[in-house]
């Protein structure tokens, strides 16, 4: 996969990434010295979690970016409409630790619903602006039909994951049973939030959570480029995958495969289940997405010139 040079990258989002990691080095420092517990979670968890995230999807954006090869300015804007977007959420997640209270879901002041409208409407802002990327780059000039089948299926599971975050903004049945008070929405399914948590990410142990899904379908955009890279280098030294053809297999059957697991990870949070916990039926849907992928990768390796001589 062509790489380019980093000097073709974007430069809004390259200078947001690397605001990103100051934030992240910032948020670790609070870590340490700021002993504060929101919801059941050290108070600068969130702002470090997020200062990652997105500097991974800023720096994901500037490379990708150098593969236009239309619309070079609706590209550029839209680029720089994602760093704005992104920097306001960024800007009212930090202010909130600040002030010693939540960002999401917080309506307790009117102050307080006002930033949580703003977060609304900036990460919609970034979804629709994450969609025309893919539809500008759909159309970017790439190294072969391998390197632009990862970009573009990353870029498209990614908006789906991203998508995947509405749910955690509608009101809870208990919400909408006895009223809206201080609280609209949760990323907690059957327990409240705040409950138990994983390390690190916090994901609920005793209930569902709809940050898994949000997390793993939104980082597509890494996950299956990434991949690739991985191929094009094995490719040295297993012959198999010189061949652009399977490689280019490789990645749509990688790209199904996280499709069904992002699915499958969203259909264990709504049902209220921990992801450390699975029942009988998520174990065997995840059985069957295992052997499902494991004979579309058999029946990927093979190379071109042999499924033609098979026809």
């Amino acid at each position: 996969m062509d790489t380019r040079s980093m000097r073709e990258w974007h430069r809004p989002l390259m200078l947001f990434a690397a605001a990103m990691a100051g934030t992240a080095v910032f948020a670790a420092a609070g870590l340490v010295l700021d002993d504060r517990i929101l919801l059941g979670a050290p108070i600068w968890l969130k702002p470090f979690k997020f200062a990652v995230s997105f500097l991974a999807y800023a720096v994901t954006w500037a490379w990708m970016l150098s593969f236009q090869s239309r619309w070079p300015r609706l590209g550029w804007w839209t680029g720089t409409v994602i760093v704005v977007a992104a920097t306001l959420e960024m800007v009212a997640i930090v202010g909130q630790v600040v002030r010693g209270t939540r960002s999401h879901f917080n309506q307790a002041t009117e102050f307080d619903s006002m930033v949580f409208s703003v977060m609304g409407a900036t990460i919609s802002v970034l979804l629709v602006a994450h969609f025309v990327l893919g539809a500008v780059l759909l159309a970017g000039k790439y190294a072969d039909r391998a390197s632009a089948a990862a970009i573009r299926l990353g870029m498209l599971v990614s908006g789906i994951g991203l998508a995947l975050g509405v749910l955690m903004v509608l009101p809870t049945a208990d919400q909408l049973a006895t009223g809206i008070t201080d609280t609209v929405g949760a990323h907690s399914v059957g327990v409240p939030d705040g409950a138990p948590g994983m390390p690190v990410t916090g994901w609920s142990t005793t209930g569902g959570d709809l940050r898994i899904p949000h997390f793993v379908g939104m980082h597509a955009l890494q996950v299956l480029p990434f991949l690739l890279i991985a191929l094009t280098a094995a490719a040295r030294r297993v012959p198999v995958l010189r061949d652009v053809d399977v490689r280019r297999r490789l990645i749509w059957v990688a790209a199904g495969a996280y499709t069904g697991l992002l699915a499958l990870v969203t259909w264990q949070a709504l049902r209220g289940q921990p992801l450390t916990e699975p029942d009988a039926l998520t174990l065997g849907a995840f059985a069957l997405l295992v052997l499902g992928t494991a004979f579309a990768t058999r029946k990927a390796l093979v190379p071109q010139r042999v499924l033609e001589l098979q026809r």
